[in-house]
């Protein structure tokens, strides 16, 4: 017997690569998952400029950042905004201003879906080959309401969805959302607020990311990399004795035979291509 419902997640037509650069965009689950990355040594840049929700502020970021990744992740958070009543302009952040000073506004489907595409055509403009998965985090905005944010999510996935379809090839959906409302259905899996994922809920998610879009270089990459973590992440009794000292530098030695070794591959295929 099953006692849980399963998301199905499509097979995708790339794969992610060892030490591959990644860009991450969004909201504080696009932080928690791109922070997930960073612990496995993957070269990623995550919110160069803080945390944002909308897809007018993801847009502002990707303009203002020059990376050009192969593979990046955009996800949603919301699609209110909020517009400086004296420029007109959408802010990312409202800097401890007075509310006064500022308009909330709800963007509709289309307005996402024309931001997104932007977002599109200036990553394909720098890099030919980008692969953009857009995901919509899984956390809920009790400040709306949560009738109003289900709205808002629904949305998000509304513009989403039809991004993917102009963009056959290119954009992507990877179904987080989903998975935590559909298949992670329990407040176990959530952190006190009951609002946000807890850790347990990120590493599922982060698992399923590895099964559906990791190539298998990737997978054994993270194999070899895991006891080399761990013997980093150890905490020991007598941090100055020179046994542990000793025990470090190996460690550490390992690490970097590792990630030269990966990184030498990964250049050896690059020239290839």
């Amino acid at each position: 017997m099953e006692f849980r419902t399963k998301v199905h997640i499509p097979s995708y037509p790339f794969s992610i690569e060892p030490l591959e650069e990644i860009l991450f965009v969004g909201s504080c689950f696009a932080d928690s998952i791109g922070s997930r990355f960073k612990e496995e040594r993957f070269p990623v840049v995550v919110n160069p400029y803080g945390v944002m929700y909308n897809p007018v502020s993801v847009l502002h970021t990707v303009m203002r950042t020059d990376a050009k990744p192969r593979v990046a992740f955009l996800t949603l958070g919301t699609n209110h905004v909020y517009r400086l009543k004296e420029t007109g302009e959408i802010v990312d952040n409202c800097q401890k201003r007075p509310q006064r000073l500022f308009q909330e506004e709800e963007l509709s489907v289309q307005q996402c879906v024309d931001a997104l595409q932007q977002v599109v055509d200036e990553l394909s403009a720098r890099r030919s080959d980008v692969q953009v998965v857009l995901t919509v985090s899984p956390i809920r905005y009790q400040k709306y309401g949560f009738h109003e944010s289900q709205l808002s999510k629904a949305t998000l996935l509304l513009a989403v969805n039809e991004l993917v379809a102009r963009n056959p090839g290119v954009a992507f959906y990877f179904p987080a959302y989903e998975i935590v409302l559909d298949e992670l259905r329990d407040y176990r899996f959530y952190q006190p607020d009951m609002i946000h994922p807890s850790a347990q809920a990120v590493e599922y998610i982060w698992e399923k990311l590895v099964e559906t879009l990791f190539s298998d270089s990737a997978k054994q990459f993270l194999k070899e990399w895991k006891p080399i973590k761990e013997a980093l992440g150890h905490r020991p009794f007598h941090p100055e004795s020179d046994t542990y000292r000793e025990f470090l530098e190996k460690a550490q030695q390992q690490e970097r035979e590792l990630l030269a070794r990966y990184q030498d591959n990964r250049q050896n295929e690059i020239i290839k291509e």
